[in-house]
């Protein structure tokens, strides 16, 4: 049996490691690239990152980028930056790589998610709405490649103590934490292995995922 492939972009970053370490427990081919390797904002550079893979069977969309501040301050270069990471990065890539997965007729793109689009959380108003946006590409997509037998999911990880939040503030981690109903944050081991187990439902595409222990309203 051929060796799977799979790509998991901001490979630099804890989960992305872990994700990464149980996927070649379980035999597959990771190429896991960071920023200098994958600027996921370049459309060429995506473009010439993934002619090199002749299959790829499992695309991961991690990389992510906040820059945090309220509304009324925030550039306009700090919108754009990270509307281009997290949400413009994720479409270059899974536009690239579901074609490929689309000729060969198998394959599923994972883009990671967040809590803040449904809480609206403050001061994120730029990483809010691409994270929305990212459900958004993450269910169309799901229905154009659904007939290839590709899927599309989106994983929101939950808040994770990770480089990526250690700008913020104790205060706001402690808060954060007091809106987990267990008292407590999810792992990246946790989130990993949920990730991979995503991985292995062949009938489930089109679904948003959350995880952790905060509970938000339906509207």
């Amino acid at each position: 049996m051929e060796q799977r492939v799979a790509v998991i972009t901001g490979g630099a970053g804890e989960l992305a490691a872990a994700v990464a370490e149980k996927l070649r427990e379980a035999g597959w081919q990771v190429h896991a690239p960071g920023r200098e390797e994958l600027d996921v904002t370049n459309e060429e550079n995506v473009r010439a990152f993934f002619e090199r893979f002749e299959r790829i069977d499992l695309l991961i969309n991690n990389a992510g980028l906040r820059r945090d501040s309220l509304c009324a301050s925030m550039t306009e270069s700090d919108w754009d930056a990270v509307l281009a990471v997290n949400l413009r990065g994720a479409f270059f890539c899974s536009r690239v790589a579901g074609m490929k997965m689309m000729r060969a007729r198998a394959g599923h793109i994972i883009n990671l998610g967040s809590f803040a689009p449904r809480a609206g959380t403050r001061g994120q108003t730029n990483y809010a709405a691409a994270k929305a946006g990212l459900i958004g590409l993450t269910q169309s997509m799901a229905r154009e490649l659904g007939k290839r037998n590709v899927r599309v999911n989106c994983v929101s990880p939950g808040f994770l103590e990770t480089k990526f939040v250690a700008d913020m503030s104790p205060e706001v981690i402690t808060a954060t934490r007091q809106l987990h109903e267990l008292g407590q944050f999810n792992t990246v081991a946790e989130a990993a292995q949920f990730i991979v187990f995503l991985d292995s439902l062949q009938f489930t595409s089109g679904q948003v995922f959350q995880l952790g222990s905060r509970i938000a309203p339906w509207t």
